[in-house]
């Protein structure tokens, strides 16, 4: 049997995947001071036993006040080392490649956990122990209405933002990751310099799409400065804003180009996070079409999001060239065992892939329930006489 490309090895510098099929970041909201414990590793761990390929931690505030919430995850402090070093030996000890995203959420910081309401935390909404703090953004637009102006960022706060970001990525290394990606999607503070919607500044990091970039391509270069030469960097990026008079797949694919020039192994890519609504094509494998143009266009490897739901369909992705790697969040969610799962289905039902605690055991009872045929009901016991 021809192998799949899903199932096949991709290396990126010095790191082999196993596989092409990854879990992207997914904000879980569950810590407090951004000190990940048994959930997170619970959390994460599964995808390793499930068999990803790549496994990354969700958006880790580089500082306190670039938290999406208050209980977002963390890495501005060597407190916050333990608890992430013990998922990346996990993550790595079972197979997987343990990555983590480093974010700063700009204007979009100081928000309740999604079960909590929508919008910023205030003195009247916080829960008990939750203060409020006051975000930052490249101009001072606030994200929605209802939000209050963030603090425009200074040429001199921008650099310490980007320290911020070069200490955390520092503090991965420590704690045992092989890839880190840098959030310059979905609104947070690098794609609010990106976008023209958030970013109205009148010096040389606004205005022109060369002067957007600038900032982001900064804390790239000072990622990629202390980043261990041979292990990879992903940039996650919105294609498009939400809204279609913000940035374009045109403005997405030259700031590729300048990842790839700058060391970025491969981009990340998503869409959407500012402006309202979406508007936009959306439907199964909606932002595929996006990381195959840049995939194209801008000539680095690409990670696919949006909607997909199916082995077969994973592997159309990849196998037709649109993108190197499959990325799923929700999905990985309702179904932590669906790299196993594409595996069989891609392979003919073979339980190879799985954990040796588990395949020669489900092997041994699919052989059963193949002689048996399928539970027809109604009677909860349907059982074969055992030959005389």
């Amino acid at each position: 049997m021809t192998t799949r490309r899903l199932l096949e090895p991709l290396t990126l510098r010095g790191v082999t995947l196993p596989n092409r099929l990854a879990v992207a970041p997914m904000c879980q909201y569950n810590v407090t001071d951004g000190l990940v414990g048994d959930y997170h590793l619970v959390h994460l761990g599964r995808f390793a036993l499930g068999g990803f390929g790549l496994v990354m931690v969700e958006a880790t505030g580089v500082t306190a006040e670039g938290r999406i919430s208050p209980g977002d995850v963390g890495l501005w402090t060597d407190a916050q080392l333990p608890g992430l070093a013990r998922i990346a030996a996990f993550l790595r000890e079972h197979g997987s490649v343990p990555a983590i995203q480093l974010a700063h959420a700009g204007g979009k910081a100081s928000t309740l956990r999604p079960w909590d309401g929508n919008g910023p935390v205030t003195a009247e909404n916080a829960r008990p122990g939750d203060v409020p703090w006051t975000a930052v953004s490249p101009s001072g637009v606030p994200m929605g209405e209802g939000w209050p102006a963030p603090h425009p960022l200074t040429v001199e706060e921008m650099a310490g933002v980007r320290e911020a970001f070069v200490a955390a990525t520092e503090r991965s290394l420590t704690a045992g990751f092989e890839v880190v990606e840098v959030h310059a999607a979905h609104g947070y503070l690098l794609n609010q310099f990106l976008s023209p919607l958030t970013n109205r500044r009148d010096d040389e990091y606004g205005g022109s799409l060369e002067n957007r970039m600038r900032f982001p391509l900064e804390v790239v270069d000072a990622v990629r400065a202390v980043w261990p030469e041979e292990l990879p960097l992903i940039v996650r990026v919105s294609a498009v804003d939400a809204s279609r008079d913000g940035t374009t797949l045109a403005d997405t694919i030259a700031f590729a180009r300048e990842l790839r020039a700058r060391g970025v192994d491969a981009v990340d890519v998503s869409g959407g996070g500012i402006g309202t609504g979406w508007e936009h094509p959306i439907g199964y494998g909606y932002q595929v079409p996006f990381a195959a143009a840049i995939r194209a266009q801008a000539g680095i490897p690409t990670m696919a999001v949006g909607l997909l739901v199916d082995p077969q369909q994973a592997e159309a992705v990849v196998a037709g060239g649109q993108a190197d790697l499959v990325a799923l969040a929700r999905q990985a969610q309702d179904d932590p065992n669906f790299a196993v799962h594409a595996a069989r289905a891609l392979t003919g039902g073979s339980y190879e892939t799985y954990p040796v605690q588990a395949g020669p055991r489900l092997a041994s009872r699919d052989r059963l329930l193949q002689r048996l045929g399928p539970w027809t009901g109604p009677d909860p016991v349907l059982v074969e006489e055992p030959a005389s």
